[in-house]
């Protein structure tokens, strides 16, 4: 069965909760996001491999397709 890779993540900021749609790289995690409200630096959380991982309504498309992350499959 051939998965559906959804391309667009809504990330949330922690400090000040502003919300932006964001298209993500379809081959690469994106290790850090400037929220363009308060401009906090986001990193992703301890276990996650990317900001969209930690902060976004959709993981990262190498998760969405391999559904773990910590080999070389992923980013």
């Amino acid at each position: 069965m051939n998965k559906s890779i959804i391309l667009e993540s809504t990330l949330k900021c922690p400090k000040c909760e502003h919300e932006k749609t964001e298209k993500m790289p379809a081959d690469a995690c994106s290790w850090f996001y400037k929220c363009e409200n308060c401009e906090v630096l986001l990193r992703p959380l301890e276990g996650d491999c990317c900001v969209y991982c930690s902060y976004g309504t959709v993981p990262c498309p190498p998760i969405q397709e391999n559904g773990n992350c910590g080999d070389s499959s992923c980013c």
